[in-house]
């Protein structure tokens, strides 16, 4: 068995060696044992191969996990089927198509040919280094805990005795509900509103904080609100959900809101209200492995848990919950399983230049740290407006913005532009600009590689070197101007 606390590099054949133990129980004994089959188990599970150790990936739902069956897959395909002008019929049908042809890339047969030992069923820990399937048990020397998360419920009176639908059951909709109300104003609820508007269902969006997206920067709520607005969506800023009811049975759902006892009917409920982990079940204390105060596994900055040879990656840990932040935590586990931190150069698994993006119209687009949060950091903010690029002149989209964050560098301060500390970007290709920016903060680059960047002309993109070059000039009247705190 390959010495993985060593980091050694020897290939062995992909099956587990039987070890008897008491009475019937056949313990198969592996290097490697990943526990879920979304997108960090499936990472950590190909990249544990790749690194020769004999893996075994446990899961007990399709392979691809939310992402490809109740997540970016199905809602991607809907909302470009939306902005296309198909019927809701027609998108139902090309989200189905759409899964089966991205969970053909990652199944079962595809993991063996790549040389994963793939078991069906629910894993539970019943040792430090041992779990449960059924009545099989497999020993590992690392195990890596990838069981995601689900969608969290309020505690609302009325709430669970009325139907309604989450991320997990939107998706298997085949008829357009001809009202719709949605709980929460995320990035899920933000992006099933207007996919449900622009298919024609009436549509109320009911979020308890005062403005939509509310971690994002303030300008962004604005301008999604407008658009919202323009688009007929109905706005529920600042309003909590007090009771639900439903009179008659296939009769409108009734949402009573805590301002003036407004009452919302809607023929559909969605309700899209944050994230859960998925840690029911598992018997962590088993393994010694901890859990913070959210209910989310406990995890160092090299993702290993309260027990040095589990890993927790994904939605589960609460580090980031994105499904290629979960791709990238399935990663860095395996490279401090065969590199431990301290040892071999260990690596830490940072969020500061992974990107986020809500697939709404125009879409929104965040990496690193927003101007509030860079104020303390003394951080420089250039603000470019959409209607002072070409681009989107040309284009009639000239909602939106460009807002590049720089703060200071040691001894060099502000020299070259600085060191580039983050970017919220609103625009119809927001989530494709994003990634220049996302990769200078990865390299570290100076604030001034992208005014020194040429841009082909006329594109979106040209958009982020006039926005860095306020930090060196006036542009067109603008110029950067010191972070403040902005709510």
């Amino acid at each position: 068995m390959t010495d993985v606390a060593r980091g050694q590099d020897v290939r062995s054949p992909l099956k587990s060696q039987p070890l008897t133990s008491s009475g019937r129980t056949i313990t198969r004994v592996c290097d490697l044992v990943v526990i879920g089959g979304g997108a960090g188990g499936l990472a950590a599970a190909r990249a544990g191969v790749a690194r020769r150790l004999t893996t075994v990936l446990v899961s007990d739902a399709p392979l691809g996990g939310d992402c490809t069956f109740t997540g970016c897959v199905p809602s991607k395909t809907l909302i470009e089927a939306a902005s296309r002008g198909d019927t809701f019929r027609e998108a139902a049908s090309r989200v189905q198509e759409t899964i089966a042809q991205i969970a053909g890339g990652e199944d079962a047969d595809v993991l063996h040919e790549e040389g994963v030992d793939v078991v069906e069923g629910f894993a539970r820990f019943c040792g430090s280094h041992e779990i449960a399937v059924g009545s099989q048990r497999f020993r590992a020397q690392k195990i890596v805990i990838a069981t995601g998360s689900k969608p969290s419920i309020p505690l609302v009176p009325g709430l669970r005795s009325v139907p309604f639908l989450t991320n997990e059951t939107v998706f298997a909709l085949n008829a357009l509900p001809p009202s719709i109300a949605i709980l929460g104003g995320g990035a899920i609820g933000c992006e099933m509103a207007q996919v449900f508007q622009r298919f024609g269902a009436e549509v109320h969006l009911i979020e308890a904080e005062s403005r939509l997206l509310a971690r994002e920067e303030p300008e962004v709520s604005a301008v999604l609100g407008r658009c919202f607005s323009d688009a007929g969506i109905h706005l529920h800023l600042g309003q909590h959900l007090e009771s639900v009811q439903q009179t008659m049975p296939d009769g409108p759902v009734e949402l009573r809101l805590s301002a003036g006892n407004e009452v919302v009917r809607a023929m559909a409920l969605l309700v899209a209200t944050g994230r859960h982990p998925r840690t029911d079940g598992l018997e962590l204390e088993a393994a010694g492995v901890a859990l913070d105060a959210r209910g989310f596994v406990k995890t160092t900055s090299s993702l290993a848990t309260t027990n040095k040879d589990v890993y927790a990656v994904g939605d589960i840990n609460g580090r980031l919950v994105l499904t290629h932040a979960a791709d990238e935590m399935g990663r860095v586990a395996i490279h401090n399983i065969t590199n431990p931190v301290g040892r071999l150069g260990g690596r830490s698994f940072k969020t500061s230049s992974i990107p986020s993006v809500v697939f709404s119209d125009p879409e929104v687009a965040r990496v690193g740290l927003t101007e509030t949060e860079a104020v303390v950091l003394g951080g420089r903010v250039a603000y470019l407006p959409m209607s002072e690029v070409d681009r989107a002149i040309t284009a009639n989209r000239t909602e939106g913005f460009i807002k590049l964050i720089a703060g200071p560098r040691t001894f060099l301060r502000n020299a070259g532009g600085g060191r580039l500390l983050g970017a919220t970007i609103v625009a119809p290709r927001a989530g494709e600009m994003i990634h220049e920016v996302a990769l200078a903060l990865q390299l570290g680059a100076f604030t001034g590689r992208l005014a020194q960047t040429v841009h082909a002309y006329p594109s979106w993109s040209a958009g982020i070197r006039q926005a860095a070059a306020q930090f060196f000039m006036e542009i067109n009247g603008r110029t950067a101007f010191r972070a403040t705190h902005r709510s």
